[in-house]
């Protein structure tokens, strides 16, 4: 079934990157993933994302995620974001992330705006965050929730 994390992780990537007009066709692209489970569970899953429907000229409506496609200047922010990145650890569950000098409330924000289900919270400083995971949250899970926040850090995170 794999755990709540990586569901909601592929269901965000898979609304991300896809024109998905409803739940079948979502636990469909699911189980091509290896993610089997029910409608109820997903219906859970997309209200706990705020998932939204939006007209689409070709498909009717479509599944929409709520947060960096309709925050204005949600780009730049992003590439402020990325250019500002150093590097991030681990340690005793707790992230930490290493930024430019005057970077790291900006970055820290940007997080915090998109509230994602992985982190629950950030704690800036000039050039250093705090990341705050949920419990049973993996560091994988962490970075790849950064990605989807932030898509110019994949290549910068080792």
């Amino acid at each position: 079934m794999g755990n709540r994390t990586e569901r909601l992780l592929t269901i965000r990537n898979i609304i991300s990157s896809k024109k998905v007009s409803s739940q079948e066709e979502l636990l469909s692209l699911l189980e091509e993933k290896g993610l089997n489970y029910t409608q109820a569970t997903l219906s859970r899953d997309l209200k706990f994302l705020k998932v939204n429907k939006i007209s689409d000229n070709e498909k009717g409506y479509i599944y929409e995620l709520p947060d960096q496609h309709n925050v204005p200047g949600h780009e730049l922010a992003e590439s402020y974001a990325a250019q500002g990145f150093v590097s991030i650890k681990f340690a005793n569950k707790l992230g930490v992330i290493k930024t430019l000098p005057g970077y790291a409330p900006s970055i820290a924000s940007l997080i915090d705006q998109t509230n994602p289900f992985e982190i629950i919270g950030t704690l800036a400083g000039d050039d250093t965050i705090l990341l705050i995971p949920h419990e049973n949250v993996s560091e994988q899970d962490v970075i790849n929730t950064l990605v989807l926040i932030i898509p110019e850090l994949k290549s910068k995170i080792k």
